[in-house]
């Protein structure tokens, strides 16, 4: 009888032992979650078979097919692919959306601007700005394609701009002479050395090159920064990144464990190998933002808009009236240098070059009230309300900058916290082999750090040629923002020491006393030289050499407006 016993107990023993057995061996779950990633049950074992056949995963007893695996490979690469582009969606995002606004703020301050003073210049000037309007239209051009990225000198356009303001303006205070080409050409030599209009152009200029090189250098770092991000964000995937990344998120499929996820230092080694060269943007990338930090303190320094904007029309007044004041001293100091000119023969008949009664009154600024606004219904008080939310702009822009730093280093480690991609439990989590604890060490980021990577052979010899593009890129932007916060435009650093001051067009009569040294770079991209030909032929009657006061006004008000 207690022999019957023990055979019972053991058969009973040994058939839950077997169903035991038969448990384990199926893949029931495993072709659940196969069909919930969207592929076919058709080849998909219902119970465990043989692995010899895997080249990624474990050879031992599978629920995956040669098939299976590689389209597990597949959906590791595509899933791969989708976090590194949604991890760096913020930051791609923010950087898309600020660089439009400032650009779009930019151009609508220029445009405003130009439309405001076409109409504060039509009522008070009437036929005389419309006569004289291509000047101030070619004046917004040179800004707005300076803005915009042309080859153009900003210095030089606009030390260009007052010296022929000073030769228009000499012509109307001394309208009983006539003038050549060659004449007026060696009057423009002396506006640094004689100071006709005082020290007005020096301050406005500085303001302005300042303000115009911080607005179109932040603006190109920031679409720099956007295309960058762009680029890197689209990964290249190498084979041995695929055969890693399959390993740690879809083998564990093929155990019959589907729902176990990775350990977390499992996840940063993989992620670390597979992103290796993009961590080495990383330092690059941290000085690049450094430097469009630097160039967003300069939008909010004492080289903005509003700080010019108030005190505009009164040191438009100013620099005419000094013009005025001092205009016999002036032309008797450029007839000394540049000769005696001859009578016109018309003396007194001003209107035949188009000149009105504009100097019969001093020029006086416009009160608040009476500034007009533009064709659009823009006030240039509104402009400053306008200002001042671009100025929040410029906080938002600084502060999600200051977060992005570090941020392609950091990237794995997002990557392998983003949506519970791994398991914090470190005893219940896939090591790559089993359900286990995970021991090897995490590796640090960068390419040259992978060499003892346990989970992905990564060359180090054969950096990426994108990332190393987009390395040389942000460097040299970070060298233009460099030179743009101390005021100072790349493009032009080389041939400020070539300094050819426009010379030519001075008659012999000139003195060394009176005769100008050109200290600043050539133009560049904006020569008007043929402009400035054709329009000396025909000086004594072309109207763009009468309108002193419009000229001034509305350039020095467009380039404060632009500046920023």
């Amino acid at each position: 009888m207690w022999r019957v016993r023990v055979v019972c107990c053991t058969l009973s023993v040994l058939s839950l032992s077997c169903g035991g057995d038969v448990k384990a061996k199926t893949c029931s779950d495993v072709r659940q979650a196969f069909a919930a990633k969207g592929f076919t049950l058709v080849n998909v074992p219902h119970q465990e078979m043989s692995g010899e056949h895997l080249r990624v995963c474990s050879q031992g007893y599978t629920c995956c097919t040669s098939d299976m695996e590689e389209k597990l490979g597949q959906q590791s690469k595509l899933e791969f692919e989708n976090l590194v582009e949604d991890t760096s969606q913020t930051l791609r995002t923010t950087l898309v959306s600020r660089h439009q606004q400032f650009d779009e703020f930019f151009l609508e301050l220029l445009d405003n601007s130009e439309k405001s003073l076409n109409t504060m210049f039509t009522r008070t000037y009437g036929k005389l700005y419309m006569q004289n309007s291509e000047l101030f239209q070619d004046l917004f051009t040179e800004l707005k394609r300076y803005y915009t990225g042309g080859n153009v000198n900003l210095d030089e356009t606009l030390n260009d701009f007052w010296s022929r303001l000073l030769e228009r303006m000499f012509q109307l205070l001394n309208s009983q002479y006539h003038f050549t080409d060659d004449y007026l050409e060696c009057v423009s030599k002396y506006t640094d050395q004689l100071k006709p209009f005082g020290d007005v152009p020096r301050k406005l200029k500085a303001q302005v090159t300042r303000s115009f090189i911080a607005a179109r250098t932040f603006v190109q770092g920031l679409m720099v920064g956007r295309e960058v991000a762009n680029r890197v964000a689209k990964v290249n995937v190498a084979p041995v990144c695929i055969r890693a990344l399959t390993k740690m998120l879809y083998c564990p499929y093929c155990r019959g464990l589907p729902g176990l996820k990775p350990c977390q230092n499992y996840c940063h080694n993989v992620m670390r190998g597979c992103l290796a060269n993009q961590a080495d943007l990383d330092p690059e990338w941290n000085l690049f933002i450094d430097a469009m930090l630097l160039v967003a303190a300069r939008l909010e320094g004492p080289f903005n808009i509003e700080a010019v904007i108030e005190p505009i029309d009164v040191k438009i007044s100013e620099a005419i009236m000094t013009m005025q004041d001092n205009s016999m001293t002036v032309s008797a100091k450029v007839f000394q240098g540049c000769g005696q000119p001859k009578p016109s023969g018309m003396a007194g008949s001003r209107s035949t070059r188009g000149i009105s009664d504009v100097f019969n009154a001093r020029f006086r600024p416009y009160s608040p009230e009476e500034r007009p606004t533009t064709a659009a219904g823009t006030s240039l008080d509104r402009l400053r309300i306008v200002w001042r939310t671009m100025q929040h702009g410029v906080l938002d822009i600084k502060k999600k900058l200051k977060q992005s730093k570090r941020f392609w280093s950091n990237l794995p480690d997002e990557i392998c916290t983003k949506d519970k991609l791994t398991e914090p439990d470190e005893e219940q989590c896939w090591n790559s082999h089993a359900k286990a604890r995970y021991f090897p060490e995490v590796v640090k980021d960068g390419l040259t750090n992978q060499l003892n990577n346990p989970e992905v052979a990564v060359d180090i010899t054969r950096p990426d040629t994108l990332i190393r593009q987009q390395i040389m890129t942000l460097r040299v932007m970070t060298n233009k923002l460099k030179n743009a916060y101390n005021g100072n435009d790349i493009f032009f650093q080389d041939s400020s020491d070539e300094g050819s001051g426009s010379g030519s067009g001075c008659p012999e009569r000139c003195t060394t006393e009176f005769v100008f040294v050109g200290s600043e770079s050539p133009v560049v991209g904006a020569d008007r030289s043929d402009e400035r030909v054709s329009t000396a032929s025909g000086s004594a009657s072309h109207p763009s050499r009468t309108s002193l006061p419009l000229l001034l006004t509305f350039s020095l008000t467009a380039l404060s407006w632009s500046r920023r």
